[in-house]
């Protein structure tokens, strides 16, 4: 069957090309926050050094309802000394928003996710972002976009992908660049539109792969990622297992699961596939790792790539 109410979406873009900004807004339009509530720049900027710089350097998880569906949106790093981050968490998306700066176009990053993405087979949606600024070059960006997915051989439908002019800094988008936006509902129309929603079967065997890892003092090392099969309840045996490394089989049990809902994270006692979730209660876990029920231990093929180097350059 299908899940019609949930999309799972990454976005990726080069570095300031204004990921993180619309995110914000689509955080805003979506009632993610009251609307008298102060709400910072970069909301999903979470990290001190992220603040710092100005960047985003981990993958963040967020989502939105739209509709009676939850868009589940992975807002990832742009800039080139983090671009495992971004191959990772392309594994637990059905759909990929490639943002694109009105004035500087595709640039060397924006390469490198599209490509990933392309060769993941998944849809992508165009977002040309800052169409406000007053150097804008929308009809050469549009040219340069459609001449970058022919030379990474694209296939004909993702080469007619649609296109979304947006002002994140503004909340608005538009389809028609003769036409001015006047909120994000264009955006979140082509999202729940065009992406389709996740083949899943709840009656299966649990399967989840591990896409990032994140801790917490309280409750350990906790594993995030898409359930790709099955579902998971609290205090279920698992079986920990890695589609690079044989003999990793450990067994465990799932402490807590949570699901995404804005900003927070909130407990539930079980989640089905298509969910993207963190858990706990699994000391070892790493990224990469496939957590499955013992009945039916069947890692996901993952394929390994280096660590982000720790010499940052900005």
């Amino acid at each position: 069957m299908k899940r019609n109410d949930v999309r799972n979406v990454a976005i990726i873009a080069h570095v300031d090309h204004g990921k993180t900004t619309l995110v914000n807004e689509m955080l805003k339009q979506g009632g993610i926050f009251r609307a008298n509530q102060e709400v910072a720049d970069r909301v999903m900027d979470s990290g001190d050094l992220e603040r710092e710089r100005g960047i985003t350097i981990l993958a963040k998880n967020t989502s939105v309802f739209y509709k009676n569906i939850k868009i589940n949106i992975v807002d990832t790093p742009g800039h080139a000394d983090f671009g495992g981050e971004v191959e990772r968490v392309l594994k637990m998306v059905n759909g990929v928003l490639v943002l694109v700066d009105a004035c500087e176009g595709p640039m060397p990053q924006t390469r490198f996710v599209m490509q990933k993405a392309l060769e993941l087979n998944h849809k992508l949606i165009i977002v040309v972002n800052k169409i406000d600024r007053p150097d804008a070059r929308l009809s050469e960006v549009q040219d340069e976009i459609l001449e970058l997915l022919f030379d990474l051989n694209a296939s004909d439908e993702q080469i007619d992908s649609p296109i979304i002019f947006c002002s994140g800094r503004a909340g608005t988008a538009t389809t028609d660049i003769n036409v001015p936006g006047k909120d994000l509902t264009p955006l979140f129309d082509a999202i729940v539109n065009y992406f389709e929603p996740q083949e899943v079967d709840f009656d299966a065997p649990l399967q989840m792969l591990i896409s990032s890892i994140d801790y917490n003092e309280y409750v350990g090392r906790i594993g995030i990622g898409r359930i790709e099969r099955g579902t998971a309840k609290t205090n279920q045996e698992v079986e920990t297992c890695n589609y690079n490394i044989s003999g990793k089989e450990t067994r465990g049990k799932l402490v807590s699961i949570f699901q995404i809902e804005g900003l927070n994270r909130v407990p539930v006692e079980e989640a089905k596939a298509g969910d993207i979730v963190c858990i706990s209660g699994l000391d070892n876990l790493s990224i990469g790792d496939t957590v499955c029920s013992p009945e039916k231990v069947e890692p996901v093929p993952f394929v390994k790539i280096s660590e982000p180097t720790v010499e940052m350059h900005f």
